[in-house]
């Protein structure tokens, strides 16, 4: 049966083309929200070398298996399209002409469609046609460059910054801004969504600040960077670490005050004493556990934090309270983002398996020949 939910998308439908990462995350989040996407799997999977069971980000959506290198795979995936408002596919630039469902096959059988493309590289440019990894793109456009200690090499997060924000989100926002023309005017349009493009655009207030001399071009120099010692991560005696971002004058105020250094701290603003000062804040945080120190600044301003492991995040008391993370079919995640007043999203269901339901949205979305062509699997019980 369907699974679209309340959200603010609901009756918004998704053709998702599989691939790994931002793509699928991006389709995770309008699933989230109430839209009913469809997962094109390919025979064998995409690649994620998990087991699909466990993939958080295909939760909320539904799956079939297309082969798009078969004789019938392009009809069976146009056939969805024709009836979707959005699709997604993040293959690289040319894959998807070749493969015949680009976009112009896609929108010559459905003009209103928004054609959304995530790749790291984008649609052109001397790299568009290269391999590449989140790691490469926030390199290039700065971003990496600006994280880590300066005496160390730039330090990696994970892949947040490219895939996910600077990609996924930007899709995101694209799709849903062309969906809003495409209901005004009734013409779709491609969305051309590089994670180069995203992640520089996320770096744009930097880039103001460097323009101004407010910022130095260097990582550990500045305000936000690490550079600032009341702006950083300091190790607890138990070898766990707090975060501190005490940056206005009151909020330092009481940081200095409850460490208990207001006596002994060089003045915040004398940039030359900013090693002196980070040793005193050092020096200090190492006399106690990371849970003495939160229970020291837990009811205050000060702007200080305890650093979370994945697993112990789901259990602080101010996320278990809004209920940030939840809990389905054993797996604890994070829950939808973010909230809406009157049409709340939902965690509806577990990640769709590959195939399973292939006779549901034949029936739903009236494209038959999914299962006459025995394109996937039947629904699994």
């Amino acid at each position: 049966m369907a699974v679209a939910g309340n959200g603010p998308l609901a009756g918004v439908r998704v053709v998702e083309l599989a691939g790994i990462g931002p793509g699928p995350f991006a389709a995770m989040l309008l699933a989230d929200l109430g839209a009913d996407v469809v997962r094109v799997d390919r025979p064998g999977g995409a690649g994620l070398a998990i087991d699909p069971a466990y993939d958080v980000t295909n939760r909320n959506k539904r799956s079939v298996v297309v082969d798009l290198k078969a004789a019938d795979g392009r009809a069976r995936v146009l056939d969805l399209v024709e009836r979707a408002d959005l699709l997604i596919e993040g293959y690289r630039p040319g894959v998807a002409e070749r493969l015949g469902v680009g976009p112009d096959d896609c929108r010559a059988r459905n003009p209103r469609l928004v054609y959304g493309r995530m790749t790291g590289w984008g649609q052109d440019g001397p790299l568009a046609a290269r391999a590449g990894h989140d790691i490469a793109y926030i390199a290039v456009t700065g971003a990496l460059g600006m994280i880590g200690d300066p005496d160390a090499p730039p330090a990696i997060p994970a892949n947040l910054v490219g895939d996910y924000a600077g990609g996924s989100l930007y899709l995101v926002i694209g799709l849903l801004a062309a969906l809003h023309h495409a209901r005004a005017t009734g013409v779709g349009q491609v969305v051309d969504a590089a994670i180069v493009d995203g992640t520089a655009h996320l770096t744009a207030m930097i880039h103001g600040m460097v323009a101004a001399g407010g910022w130095q071009d260097r990582r550990g120099a500045n305000l936000l960077d690490g550079g600032c010692p009341f702006y950083g991560t300091y190790e607890t005696s138990d070898g766990q670490y707090v975060a501190v971002g005490a940056l206005e004058q009151q909020f330092y105020d009481e940081f200095v005050e409850l460490l208990g250094i207001k006596d002994e701290a060089p003045a915040r603003k004398d940039v030359a004493r900013w090693g002196e000062l980070r040793e005193a804040v050092a020096a200090r945080f190492r006399t106690r556990t990371r849970a003495e120190w939160t229970a020291v600044f837990e009811a205050s301003d000060a702007c200080v934090a305890p650093v979370l492991s994945l697993r112990e995040a789901p259990h602080h008391p101010h996320l278990a309270a809004r209920g940030t993370f939840a809990e389905v079919g054993n797996i604890v995640q994070p829950a939808p983002a973010p909230r809406f007043s009157v049409t709340p999203g939902a965690l509806r269901t577990g990640p769709a398996m590959p195939g399973a339901d292939t006779a549901s949205v034949a029936l739903d979305w009236g494209v038959p020949g999914l299962v006459d062509a025995g394109a996937a699997v039947s629904d699994a019980p």
